[in-house]
């Protein structure tokens, strides 16, 4: 695959090499999204990428985050992407650009808007030519906007990325697919190189390898698999046949896992979020990060280099050395192949016979330099430090020779072996050091180069010209004048320069320069003369702040809604996207069903709901719950008979950024809301099923049929049966009446772990699992008659098949439906504050409640930003600042809380820049969702963001 340029300036692709204007080059790119920080802090994070080792970012454009609305686009102000691109440039970061169309990043939908989910046969994410045509919009858009910013016309993009990581989704004709993009790409001006990033493997279900497209890797591994090069190197292998290099486009954040990757021959090295951000809005995603669902928090943080709030982390220190290596060694490293490292060296592990069948120091690959010599990587796996010793192929010697080599976990070494010096202006040959090369400072008669190890460092040379002055300070020489090897030895020290000086027979000066790994992390520059200064760590004031807020609160009725629209009516109950309602809050208003006095209700089925829904009969609450796009009866003893009335308040907070089979709402293309709510009257659980035993995993359609005799059948109880099978095949038969003043019949096969198919009345029902055990027989029910249910159940050894009950009752009609997006629910926030009583924390909340708190940020809290942890139990917390929301929280603790994953689950930002010199409130949306117990707010503590001590 020929993926050459043409433009001196653009991005080449060679199974040798990446080269931009000609010039090999490994990359270091860190994500930064422009939508998940401010754009007063945009210059400052990029700055700070530099400044910390990486020459590139890649960058996600999300769609539905342009599109608010079907026809509706937005590129000014915190959406102005060519102010950001711009900015990159002028940071000297090159770009890869991510536009999509689907780009997965824990956002709301994977940035594909909601809109689509609605249009009826739309298939997303394929061929269908409806859906390309959607796409073409965005493209239309947001194209030509890339074109101009690429590396060859006066920007720093350097490849376009189509799609993301396709092969985790069951696209049905990838190729198809991939080719419409590209040819989309290139007719609106893209020249740089595609790319397809497969996230799994599957690099054809990724880029359908499509000429003109190349296929990216994204790794997620255990940082310390001990066998993971093996899996990269497949990789690598696999692409240089198609004359292309490893481009590893996402991975973990760890530079021991870069270094790792490095040494199997990856040119780019793409850690996901090493600069982290905001989920501001409604835009978090949900996927499948919990059991399955979990709802992505609006903190967006997985511990990458910089925080949310802008703090440089541990891990920054680490891409700045790596980036001082990569340097020292320059194209020589920036051109050189993988091999394995049993070519040039082994590894004696010096360990206990105990331990030596523990994960430990691995020498598994090198990289054979371009202009000679190899780098070997020592790649600490284990949990321990480890003495190690190389052999070295061909010599047989071992090396140390004068000193321990000692390896730590979760650290890989890159140590150099037979590399010539020539480039740094010494004629001879670095034989081996154990301690890392960290940089090479070059002058007119001079050349420094600085080590560092954690303990000690050995580094042996060889030289043309000898010596004819050695001064040692704190680095011990050692000469064989025979062969010119010298060998030096230092024991590194923290806050401790050593050194040694060597004047050569020609004149040249070569000063050897030994740090402790810890200074040479913290290391600035080396400057004229050889003169070295080493920095400190930026840190903190983390202190909390005792921040004096007057607080007010005002209850609003809990079941009405904060539209300012008034309620318009539904046919049915229907999902909110087919009202146009895609993000926010939505408040579905029905008469319960019930119309006699005679009929006792038992709870309500909530029917296909999704994201939360929270339910009230009067004024009664019922709960909130999380259904997962599934259904789920709540029981209560608090429902009004005849005439009453039931409102749910629907949040949606967010569609799914990745798709899994297992759950409704984790269907990319699912929607939020509900589709029903049903007052049960009946709950049947349904015994003695008749039992056929069966060898044959395929279907037999005689045996569904209602008119089969089981007679012969045994009776036992669902799942009952004792099988030596395994798996076993089963076929269950029951049969039940109808009520006759029902309207609505629903199977719950309660706890089961089994997959079962499910039929009535001769028609198939569908498919049950343990992830959505519910399903809705109505329309094959009729008031007052029988119903046969079949089951063909298969079940493994250990698991069982549960109970099945029948739910019946009377749905709900009369529907009306509201809704309120971030600009709605904030207009309620200040209608409602007129009527706001002074108050203190904490505040406390009776089940099914909601509030507004608020409080404005006094004088002496506006000279920076602040992280604001939230303590209580049972609440959610909705928080806004500046306009906009910061902050979607749920407690800890309580029974209906979901699982939340992707960042802090306890605190918000409040940006700087978004701090103003006059009113600086904040609306704080409380609910206390906890059904049966109080809710608290007990405390929001503050601490300052980005003041260095």
């Amino acid at each position: 695959m020929n993926m050459d340029m043409k433009t001196s300036s653009a991005l080449q692709l060679s199974s040798s090499a990446l080269r931009i204007g000609g010039q090999a080059e490994i990359i270091l790119c860190a994500s930064l999204f422009y939508f998940r920080n401010p754009r007063a802090h945009w210059r400052e994070r990029l700055e700070q990428v530099k400044a910390f080792g990486y020459n590139a970012i890649d960058v996600y454009f999300p769609w539905n985050f342009h599109e608010l609305e079907e026809g509706s686009w937005d590129f000014s102000g915190e959406r102005d992407v060519e102010a950001f691109l711009q900015m990159a440039a002028d940071a000297g970061l090159w770009i890869v650009a991510r536009p999509g169309p689907y780009i997965c990043s824990e956002w709301d939908g994977g940035a594909l808007p909601a809109y689509l989910f609605a249009k009826p046969d739309m298939v997303i994410r394929s061929t269908d030519s409806n859906y390309l045509q959607a796409v073409e919009k965005w493209f239309d858009r947001i194209l030509p906007i890339l074109a101009k910013y690429e590396q060859q016309r006066g920007g720093s993009i350097i490849c376009v990325q189509l799609e993301n990581e396709l092969d985790f989704y069951d696209c049905p004709d990838p190729k198809g697919y991939i080719t419409a993009l590209r040819d989309m790409a290139v007719s609106r001006g893209i020249q740089v190189p595609l790319i397809a990033c497969a996230g799994q493997g599957g690099l054809y279900e990724a880029s359908g390898l499509v000429e003109g497209v190349a296929p990216t890797c994204n790794f997620y591994p255990n940082d310390k698999d001990p066998e993971f090069e093996y899996k990269v190197t497949s990789y690598e292998q696999r692409l240089a046949q198609q004359d292309l290099p490893l481009l590893v486009t996402e991975t973990n954040r760890s530079h021991f896992l870069l270094r790792r990757l490095l040494s199997c021959g990856a040119k780019l090295l793409g850690p996901y979020l090493q600069v982290s951000g905001t989920n501001f809005g409604f835009t978090n995603g949900t996927n499948n990060w919990g059991n399955p669902l979990a709802l992505m928090t609006s903190d967006y943080d997985f511990y990458g280099m910089i925080s949310p709030e802008g703090h440089i982390r541990k891990e920054a220190y680490e891409g700045r050395l790596m980036r001082r290596v990569l340097t020292a060694y320059g194209s020589s490293l920036a051109e050189a192949q993988t091999a394995p490292a049993a070519d040039i060296a082994a590894a004696r592990r010096l360990v206990d016979s105990a331990d030596a069948a523990a994960p430990g120091t691995l020498v598994q690959r090198q990289l054979k330099l371009a202009q000679g010599g190899h780098l070997l990587f020592v790649a600490n796996v284990g949990e321990q430090e480890e003495a190690v010793q190389l052999e070295l192929q061909g010599t047989g010697s071992l090396i140390p020779q004068a000193s321990k080599l000692r390896t730590i976990p979760a650290r890989c070494e890159m140590l150099p072996i037979g590399v010539p010096m020539s480039g740094w202006g010494i004629d001879g040959v670095l034989r081996y050091s154990t301690a890392e090369l960290t940089d090479v400072h070059r002058e007119t008669a001079k050349t420094v180069i600085v080590f560092h190890s954690e303990y000690e460092g050995e580094i042996a040379l060889n030289l043309k010209q000898p010596a004819v002055r050695i001064e040692e300070q704190g680095i011990a020489a050692s000469a064989n004048g025979d062969d010119g090897e010298y060998r030096f030895v230092f024991q590194a020290k923290a806050g401790t320069i050593a050194s040694c000086t060597l004047e050569l027979a020609d004149g040249t000066e070569l000063e050897l320069i030994g740090l402790a790994r810890a200074d040479a992390l913290l290391m600035n520059a080396i400057h004229a003369g050889g003169e070295i200064t080493i920095g400190r760590p930026i840190e903190y004031d983390l202190a909390p702040r005792e921040i004096d807020i007057d607080w007010s609160l005002k209850q609003v009725t809990p079941q009405a809604s904060m539209s300012a629209q008034a309620a318009a009516a539904l046919p049915a109950a229907d999902f909110l996207e087919h009202s146009g309602i895609y993000r926010g809050y939505a408040w579905y208003e029905a008469d319960s069903g019930i119309d006699t006095a005679e009929q006792t209700v038992q709870g309500i089925l909530v029917q296909n709901g999704s994201d939360m829904i929270s339910l009230y009969a009067g004024d009664s609450y019922l709960g909130t719950i999380t259904p997962g796009g599934g259904s789920r009866f709540i029981r209560s003893s608090h429902i009004g008979g005849a005439g009453s009335k039931l409102t749910a308040r629907a949040e949606i907070w967010g569609h799914t950024n990745f798709d899994d089979p297992r759950l409704p709402a984790l269907r990319l293309n699912s929607m939020k809301g509900l589709t029903g709510l049903v007052s049960i009257t009946g709950v049947k659980p349904l015994l003695h099923w008749r039992m056929l035993r069966v060898k044959s995993r395929t279907l037999q359609p005689e045996l569904l049929e209602s008119n089969y005799d089981d007679q012969a059948w045994a009776i036992c109880t669902f799942g009952g049966w004792l099988s030596p099978d395994h798996p076993s095949s089963e076929y269950y038969r029951k049969t039940f009446t109808a009520s006759v003043s029902a309207d609505s019949w629903t199977l719950h096969f309660k706890g089961i772990q089994a997959l079962a198919q499910v039929f009535v009345n001769d028609a198939s029902i569908g498919t049950v699992h343990p992830f959505d055990p519910y399903l809705n027989i109505t329309q094959h029910v009729q008031p007052g008659e029988e119903v046969q249910v079949t089951v063909f159940l298969e079940r493994v050894l250990g698991l069982g098949a549960g109970e099945v009950i029948v739910y019946e009752g009377n749905a709900a009609r009369n529907w009306q439906l509201s809704a309120a997006d971030e600009a709605g629910l904030l207009a309620h926030a200040k209608e409602s504050e007129q009527g706001a009583a002074p108050t203190m924390l904490p505040v406390t909340m009776e089940a099914g409640s909601v509030s507004w708190l608020y409080g404005n940020l006094p004088p002496e809290a506006r000279a920076n930003g602040w992280r604001v942890y939230v303590k209580g139990s049972g609440m959610k917390a909705t928080v806004y600042f500046g306009g906009v929301i910061v902050g979607r929280l749920w407690t800890a603790g309580g029974e209906s809380r979901p699982a939340m994953s992707g960042g802090s689950q306890d605190s918000f930002f409040l940006p700087a820049p978004w701090i103003a010199e006059g009113d600086n409130k904040l609306f704080i949306l409380l609910e206390a969702v906890e059904a049966g117990a109080a809710s608290q707010l007990e405390s929001l503590t503050f601490v300052p963001a980005g003041v260095q001590l």
